[in-house]
């Protein structure tokens, strides 16, 4: 058998223990704050129907799908001929793909499940998405996010609720400097209605939402590639230079659209004034678009400003997701955190608690059978009491076990030996001070529970 390099494909990842315990520490933040806003757990297969993801993000992200080929000899029933090209090629062969993100397999969730779902629903789900991504500093091909959506409701208080969500989590994580953008897209709409440039709606948004990459300038400059004139272009120079409610409230009191998203913004900012946020800053911006074609209200966009990494975390309000999937007049609106770039900003920024490396506590060193027989029962109990225990394998000299215990972060070596065993009276070391006691097991066992 000829030998294979290990490698794994591009864009993806292996995780080892240390960042998996910093990895679950969010996790474990992230999913106790939903559960504390009345958020309950599902899960949707990484595999949907490709009719199910396709159409739903636009044409940038269709192209971003990961399809996955029919099984066994998909291309037994395919006529192939001059014609064919990779596009209906794809139709023939593939009838899966792996989920984009969690929002449309939630919508097909909620439709599937409409009998046995009571609404307003209030979900949460934290699993992987994938695309088909040129990987770079955080953006990756698999990546995990965290998501809580309210369907069945178009009440804005679950916009104020989650705006509060975020900055419940992002305090809690001890993230500083974060920036909650908040923008609508009905105002967009209004905006592009003014423009005139109404049937380029969908490509003004994508351009639009490159603005923190390519800046301004180039923005209009694509945009007037589109066909756009310079009258229309001095409009959207009005828009991007409001910088409050009422800088906005000028330009739209003769769109109806345009009043709606205002007064929608309006509440959510009138709102969250009241309240107050610990940690986090709402901000408008009025170039924030969310490139994904099902969002119909609000949309929301969060940065940690202290760290050059893009956006940590965004949602909106969708009107219309449903429908596609047959139920008709429910709304919905969600948030999104994205756990690989909230890893890489509290890695930069060293936010991780200290000691978080290990599980195990308390390590018992290995001086044989005899000594080990001894141990096991004390090992048990500290276990049903709940203290994270362990013991060294083999009789290796103490030298390579107290070496293992600092390479894990233990925190307490126990020793027993011939002396320990005959007095009942155990030897604990310290592993960060280097200093050594001596308990009873019945000590021992209090200090530790």
């Amino acid at each position: 058998m000829s030998k294979t390099k290990p490698s794994i494909p591009k864009g993806m990842r292996d995780f080892n223990s240390n960042v998996m315990f910093r990895r679950n520490y969010i996790f474990e933040t992230v999913k106790t704050a939903f559960e504390c806003y009345g958020y309950a757990p599902i899960e949707t297969p990484a595999m949907e129907n490709i009719q199910t993801l396709t159409g739903k993000y636009g044409d940038e992200g269709d192209r971003l799908i990961f399809k996955v080929l029919n099984s066994g000899d998909f291309l037994s029933k395919v006529n192939i001929d001059k014609d064919t090209d990779s596009k209906n090629l794809t139709k023939s062969i593939v009838e899966k793909a792996l989920r984009y993100d969690l929002t449309v397999p939630f919508a097909r969730f909620v439709a599937q499940n409409r009998n046995d779902i009571t609404f307003p629903y209030k979900r949460y789900q934290m699993q992987n998405v994938w695309r088909a991504d040129r990987p770079q500093k955080g953006r990756f091909r698999e990546f995990f996010q965290c998501d809580a959506d309210v369907i069945g409701t178009d009440s804005l208080l679950c916009e104020v609720e989650l705006i509060q969500l975020y900055d419940e989590v992002f305090t809690k994580l001890k993230i500083p400097n974060v920036t909650i953008a908040i923008n609508n897209r009905k105002i967009l709409s209004c905006m592009v209605e003014l423009m005139d440039t109404e049937s380029l709606f969908d490509d003004i948004v994508i351009i639009l939402d490159k603005i923190d990459k390519i800046g301004i300038e180039k923005v209009k400059n694509e945009i007037e590639i589109l066909g756009v004139d310079k009258s229309s272009l001095s409009i959207l120079d009005s828009f991007l230079n409001a910088k409050s409610i009422d800088d906005l409230s000028t330009l739209l009191n003769k769109s109806e659209i345009g009043s709606k998203g205002l007064q929608e913004l309006k509440f959510i900012f009138d709102n969250i004034s009241k309240l107050g946020l610990q940690s986090a800053c709402l901000s408008l911006d009025v170039s924030l678009a969310r490139g994904l074609n099902y969002y119909t209200g609000c949309i929301l966009e969060v940065k940690a400003n202290d760290v050059v990494i893009g956006s940590i975390g965004g949602g909106g309000r969708y009107d219309n997701l449903t429908s596609i999937f047959g139920l008709k007049d429910v709304s919905g609106v969600g948030i999104s955190f994205g756990i690989d770039r909230i890893y890489i900003v509290m890695q930069e920024l060293e936010l991780f608690p200290a000691n978080i490396d290990t599980t195990t506590k308390i390590l018992f060193a290995n001086f044989g059978e005899t000594e080990t027989a001894y141990c096991l029962p004390l090992l048990k109990n500290l276990r049903e009491q709940g203290i994270n225990s362990e013991i060294y394998p083999k009789n290796d000299k103490i030298k390579k076990q107290m070496a293992y215990a600092n390479s894990k972060g233990i925190q307490f070596v126990i020793i027993v030996g011939e002396d320990e065993m005959d007095s009942g009276v155990l030897s604990v070391k310290n592993m960060e001070s280097g200093e050594q006691i001596n308990l009873s097991v019945s000590e021992m066992l209090k200090q530790f529970s």
